[in-house]
């Protein structure tokens, strides 16, 4: 992704400006089944689709541009990782180096993080922060089940258990919306904590069935599918779109990027 070029004091100056010292209580956005969606993290934001909501990145994405889908009628989930260090993020320096692991895999300048610490902890509630003082309507926090790789750190399913959930706590407090992403081995366990399900290729690896539980609930489950003979095949694509409607899901096939350069849809 694009580093944003901002300086950390200015950053943190604004953020204690404009952050307000009460939040909504229980009157966060909860997004139904079969939700339509846009998913844009890098490029300029293409503002156009007609769907119910938009998901784009927390730290690149302006006010204005907020505000402007808002005012078309659409919300806007703001993603940020909350299981990695991103080390262009203009808070990079507030996590310690204690709690930086292992590189991600194919992703050079980014390492996990100990998500047991307490700092760690205190950067994330800043950003949610952050996206309360931007106006977004919920979040999306990345790398939520980095408890299955070799992080460098010895953390089990129950400490990511207790994070995630740690995250769902602070945002619901803020009257944020807040997603689970692709920790299918969870799914079932917070799916009363989250209010709604993000996972990448769950038919390409069989997962999708782990998010049933979201569906039962009334809770969306917003799937992005990136096999290139989905883009290619329209038998294919229309095969993936008939099982993604059959499950309720909300399924796009996007550039792996995510740059808007083609998208398909599984929903009208």
């Amino acid at each position: 992704m694009r580093a944003l070029l901002f300086p950390v004091s200015a950053f943190c100056l604004f953020l204690s400006a404009v952050v307000p010292s009460v939040y909504a209580a229980d009157n966060w956005y909860r997004p139904p089944v079969s939700v339509t969606w846009q998913w844009q993290l890098d490029g300029v934001v293409n503002e156009g689709y007609d769907v119910d909501l938009y998901d784009i990145d927390l730290f690149d994405s302006s006010v204005e541009l907020i505000q402007r889908l808002q005012a078309s009628g659409k919300k806007v989930i703001c993603y940020f990782s909350a299981g990695s260090y991103e080390d262009w993020r203009p808070d990079a320096v507030d996590f310690a180096t204690k709690d930086l692991g292992k590189t991600l895999s194919g992703w050079d300048n980014e390492r996990w993080l100990e998500i047991r610490s307490s700092d760690v902890r205190e950067v994330m509630t800043r950003r949610l922060d952050l996206a309360v003082s931007k106006g977004c309507d919920g979040v999306e926090p990345d790398n939520l089940d980095s408890y299955r790789t070799n992080t460098g750190f010895s953390f089990r399913a129950n400490d990511q258990l207790d994070y995630n959930r740690f995250l769902a706590a602070e945002a619901h407090s803020r009257g944020l919306a807040i997603g689970l992403k692709n920790d299918p081995d969870q799914a079932r366990a917070l799916s009363s904590d989250f209010d709604f399900a993000i996972t990448e290729q769950c038919f390409e690896y069989s997962e999708c069935r782990s998010y049933s539980s979201f569906i039962k609930a009334g809770k969306p489950v917003l799937n992005t599918e990136y096999r290139r003979i989905y883009v290619d095949d329209e038998s294919e694509r229309n095969s993936v779109c008939k099982q993604s409607k059959r499950l309720q899901f909300s399924t796009l096939v996007l550039p792996k990027a995510l740059d808007d350069t083609f998208r398909f849809s599984c929903l009208p």
